[in-house]
């Protein structure tokens, strides 16, 4: 048989909006749904056409590919599990009125995530480290293994649900399904709790555990270590752990991003002359050469240097910024070579530094 037009299963012309498809599947869904006409072949079948016309139409690139080829843009593409696709859109609101359970309240609430802050220095965010964090957080109940009920004891099915958690009241044409009020959803009543966790199933505990940082993390990132947080209820899966980084102020260096940057004091001398100096570096120290007429406020780059990108693993540069370093009290021997070299600058300037003054004087005049 041949398929219906997409848009005449939901109601709607080709101009429909998306939010008008919504509605009008939620009606059809809502009516033809298995489990308000259980053994209807007839509404099943309507269901799940309704289903697949809704699958195709609410995404906007597969209602662009209909419009211009109808079912053909589909065809060995497979419908798929409707009934899954449409509890998966409607879980709860087919839950309320058909008196389902959905998963999280079969499975019980998953943990907790938990956040721990960190600090480290430079040097370890740098080149990265594995260190040993003591989280204390709840954990599965030792005495009970997490049943909350006390050894040699089992907890029982709650008699107000019969085990199943939810509550089942009729309102006029629907069933609503709500948590059972005496086991809280669980389906489970703790007659005898277990001392250590009174009733619980969990207890609060300080856990050892190892955190390895990548080389090149930065302030404020952060590592996600699955199944680290809470315990979840009843068999529901565990919480995550957060590690949030912050990275110490370093004397010397200054990082931003990849980079490293640097202060490195050089004499008056060593500027007019040339030199060989050490620089610091995250390696270790190292030898640059600074060239004769070096100003201050020169800035050189060792290449590689600097900080391992985290996601591509390339290396940054270091900055080495030299400044002249001016004692503020010179020793005697420095003070006469330093009045000598007066007498020598007091002897008439150089061209260069006379049109420079000339301009001055010009522009005053």
């Amino acid at each position: 048989m041949a398929k219906r037009d997409y848009y005449e299963v939901l109601g709607g012309g080709r101009d429909v909006t998306q939010n008008n498809i919504k509605k009008a599947y939620r009606k059809l869904a809502l009516a033809y749904h298995p489990d308000k006409n259980p053994g209807d072949k007839a509404s099943e079948e309507k269901f799940k056409e309704a289903t697949e016309a809704y699958q195709v139409l609410a995404d906007a690139d597969n209602r662009r590919k209909y419009d211009q080829f109808g079912h053909a843009a589909f065809e060995g593409a497979g419908a798929g599990d409707f009934s899954s696709f449409a509890e998966e859109i409607f879980g709860d609101i087919f839950g309320a009125f058909f008196g389902q359970s959905s998963g999280a309240s079969r499975k019980g609430r998953p943990g907790r995530d938990l956040r721990y802050n960190m600090e480290i220095s430079l040097e370890e965010s740098a080149t990265g480290i594995e260190k040993e964090i003591l989280l204390p957080k709840l954990t599965l109940c030792e005495t009970c293994s997490g049943t909350g009920a006390k050894p040699g004891s089992t907890p029982e099915n709650c008699r107000q649900c019969g085990g199943g958690g939810q509550i089942r009241i009729q309102q006029g044409f629907f069933t609503i399904s709500r948590p059972c009020n005496i086991c809280a959803g669980r389906g489970i009543v703790i007659t005898n709790p277990c001392s250590s966790c009174e009733g619980g199933g969990r207890a609060r505990k300080e856990i050892k555990l190892s955190v390895r940082i990548p080389a090149g993390i930065d302030e404020g990132q952060r590592l996600k270590l699955r199944g680290e947080g809470e315990p979840g209820e009843d068999g529901a899966p565990p919480g995550d752990l957060y590690v949030v980084i912050s990275v110490k102020e370093h004397p010397i260096f200054k990082r931003r991003e990849t980079e490293i940057i640097c202060e490195v004091p050089v004499s008056y001398t060593q500027a007019v002359l040339g030199s060989e100096i050490e620089v610091p570096t995250l390696d270790g120290k190292l030898t640059m050469k600074i060239p004769p007429g070096t100003p201050s406020g020169k800035t050189f780059r060792l290449r590689g240097k600097g900080i391992i990108d985290v996601h591509t693993s390339r290396r940054g540069d270091q900055h080495v910024r030299t400044y002249v370093y001016v004692p503020k009290q010179p020793n005697p021997q420095e003070r006469e070579l330093l009045e000598k070299l007066a007498g020598v600058e007091g002897k008439p300037i150089s061209n260069e530094s006379r049109s420079f003054f000339d301009k001055v004087k010009d522009f005053f005049d």
